[in-house]
C-alpha cells in the first residue's frame, strides 16, 4: 500500500513555506525603510475607475439586470492596462505620467482637470508659482492715466446685514493686472499693493455686490506682501499666512460664516482669460479645489455647482474646475475650514479692469442665487 505521508507532509510544509516567504518580506521591506505617501497611495487608486469595477461585479452577479451587454467593462486589453497603470502610475492616454517621476517639476503638472471649460485641455492647465518675496516688493507703479474717468460702482452705502455668511480674503492679495502698471510687461510684473487695481479691489466689488443682493459679508483686506516681510516669511508661506487668518473668522463667536472665497488672478495671457459673451468682453475665471483636505469632495460639489450655473447664463466665462494635491501647491488652500470653501482664479495678468469686474458681477449673481436657494431650503426644513 503507497504511504500517504508525503502527500500531507506538502499540506503542511507548503503553507509554513509561504508563512515564512511573506515575512521574510515584510522583514526586507521594514530594513529597507520603504515609504509610501498618501499622495502615492491616492495617485495609484485613482488609476482604477470605481464606478465601472462596481458595474462589473453587478454584472457577474445580476446577470437579469444587463441582458445585452455588449461591451464588458474589464476585458484582458483593460486589465492589462490597468495592472500596468497599478505597477508604472503610467497611463498611455497622458503624456505626463511617462515624465512626472524623471523631470524635477514635471508634478506641478499633475493638476486633474474635473470639469473642462470651453478650451480647457493639458496644455493650458493651471500652476502655481508665486513670485519670489524680493520681487513682491518692488511691485509697480499704478498708471493714474488708466484709471482716470472710469466709472465705478454706486458710492452710496450699502447696509451690510447683521447676520454675515460669507468672508472673502485674498491670499495672494498683490496680484494685479499689467494693462493698469506703469511699465509692466511680464506676468511677474503685475504686482502692486494699490487695492484700485490688484484682487483686493475685485473682493471688494464681490462683497458690494452680495450685500446688495441682502447678504452678509466680512471682507478681510490685509496687506500679504507687508504681513509675510514683518514675519520674515517667503512668498510660498502665503497660505499659512492667510489659514490663521480664516481660522481666526471661523472661531469667533459672532460669526456664523458658510462660504470662504479667496480670490487670485492667474498669471496665463490674455488668449486663454478672455472671452467675449453677447458682444462683451469678460476675464475668464476658474475654480481650485484642494485634494488634500479629506471632506474635499463636498467643495468640490459646491464648485461643480457654481461653474454650471456660471456656464448656463454666461457660455464659455469657465475654464473649469481643478483638482490639486500637495505635490502641485497647497493642497488645502484652507478649504478645511468648510463645505463651501472656494479658491476662485478671476482672469490673467492681461485683462482689462472692465473685463474683470464684468467677471465679478456675474459670479456674484449666480453665487448670490445659490446662497438664497440654499437659505430657502433651510427655512423650509425648519419649518
Amino acid at each position: 500500500m503507497k504511504s500517504t505521508r508525503p502527500f500531507f507532509l506538502k499540506l503542511i510544509y507548503l503553507p509554513v513555506l509561504i508563512i515564512m516567504l511573506i515575512f521574510c518580506l515584510i522583514g526586507i521591506l521594514i530594513t529597507m525603510k520603504v515609504t509610501i505617501d498618501s499622495y502615492s497611495i491616492q495617485r495609484t487608486i485613482g488609476t482604477l475607475n470605481t464606478d465601472q469595477l462596481f458595474v462589473y461585479f453587478l454584472q457577474s452577479e445580476n446577470r437579469y439586470f444587463y441582458p445585452d451587454e455588449e461591451n464588458p467593462h474589464m476585458t484582458t486589453s483593460n486589465l492589462s492596462t490597468l495592472a500596468i497603470q497599478l505597477a508604472t502610475s503610467i497611463k498611455p492616454t497622458d503624456a505626463r505620467t511617462f515624465l512626472g517621476n524623471e523631470l524635477p517639476g514635471m508634478r506641478l503638472y499633475d493638476t486633474e482637470i474635473v470639469v473642462a471649460g470651453e478650451g480647457t485641455d493639458l496644455s493650458n492647465i493651471p500652476y502655481e508659482s508665486p513670485p519670489p518675496t524680493e520681487v513682491l516688493l518692488k511691485e509697480r507703479k499704478v498708471a493714474e492715466e488708466k484709471l482716470a474717468g472710469r466709472t465705478t460702482q454706486d458710492e452710496k452705502q450699502v447696509i451690510n446685514p447683521a447676520k454675515k455668511s460669507v468672508f472673502i480674503y485674498q491670499s495672494h492679495s498683490w496680484e494685479s493686472f499689467l494693462p493698469v502698471l506703469e511699465d509692466a510687461k511680464q506676468p511677474n510684473d503685475a504686482i502692486s499693493s494699490d487695492e484700485r487695481v490688484n484682487v483686493i479691489g475685485l473682493g471688494a466689488r464681490l462683497a458690494k455686490n452680495l450685500m446688495i443682493e441682502g447678504i452678509g459679508v466680512e471682507h478681510d483686506k490685509t496687506n500679504m506682501t507687508q504681513e509675510l516681510h514683518s514675519k520674515g516669511w517667503s512668498s510660498t508661506q502665503a497660505y499659512t499666512l492667510s489659514g490663521s487668518i480664516v481660522d481666526k473668522a471661523a472661531t469667533a463667536q459672532e460669526n456664523d460664516f458658510e462660504y470662504y472665497l479667496d480670490l487670485h488672478r492667474d498669471s496665463a495671457r490674455r488668449g486663454i482669460t478672455t472671452r467675449t459673451i453677447n458682444g462683451k468682453s469678460y476675464a475668464r475665471l476658474y475654480f481650485v479645489v484642494g485634494k488634500e483636505n479629506e471632506h474635499y469632495q463636498e467643495n468640490l460639489d459646491f464648485a461643480k455647482k457654481i461653474h454650471e450655473k456660471l456656464e448656463e447664463k454666461y457660455p464659455g466665462i469657465s475654464r473649469g474646475v481643478f483638482l490639486k494635491s500637495k505635490s502641485e501647491g497647497n493642497g488645502v488652500y484652507n478649504q478645511d475650514v468648510s463645505n463651501k470653501a472656494m479658491l476662485l482664479e478671476i482672469g490673467g495678468v492681461d485683462n482689462q479692469l472692465d473685463e474683470l469686474e464684468r467677471t465679478v458681477d456675474a459670479f456674484s449673481e449666480v453665487l448670490a442665487n445659490h446662497i438664497r436657494s440654499e437659505q430657502k431650503v433651510k427655512e423650509v426644513d425648519l419649518q
